[in-house]
């Protein structure tokens, strides 16, 4: 019958010319629901059988009420899913926005912690820059304490 929200729909009803068949007007009626409507049922689910005129045609009160019941069914079981859907929706967007915060807490911890490991390469690099200038002083120096000895 169509998803979307609830509207007014103006149906009408009347009969054909043999008085047989109820036309209504405005509403889709699929061949299952027909089949259904033409099913003799009682409000308490039991079938009995149908009440008919004199000419043999089934009471056009009784299938009025029954077509409205069974729009009224149908309206119902729309709104329940619209209603599930709503639902389901609301879950789902829950669901994305905390995945979303999840993803990005754990985007700015990778960041801090690769630009701690950055910031700890630079110290080393510094350290062991250090470390080099003083061997090469050492060298230096023993090069020159070696150069004297040879001298003497």
């Amino acid at each position: 019958m169509g998803g979307g929200g609830s509207s007014t729909r103006r149906v009408t009803f009347e009969a054909d010319e043999n008085e047989n068949i109820t036309v209504v007007k405005g509403v889709r009626l699929s061949d299952n629901l027909i089949d259904r409507m033409k099913e003799p049922s009682s409000p308490g689910g039991r079938t009995h059988p149908q009440q008919r005129s004199a000419s043999g045609a089934v009471n056009e009160e009784e299938l009025k009420k029954r077509i409205a019941e069974e729009l009224a069914l149908e309206r119902a079981r729309r709104d329940s899913e619209a209603q599930k859907r709503r639902f389901f929706g609301k879950l789902l967007e829950r669901e994305r926005v905390a995945s979303n915060e999840h993803l990005t807490r754990a985007i700015l911890r990778e960041r801090a912690a690769t630009e701690e490991e950055r910031q700890k390469a630079q110290r080393f690099a510094k350290q062991l820059e250090e470390k080099d200038r003083e061997l090469k002083k050492h060298d230096a120096y023993y090069k020159e304490q070696l150069a004297r000895l040879e001298e003497r």
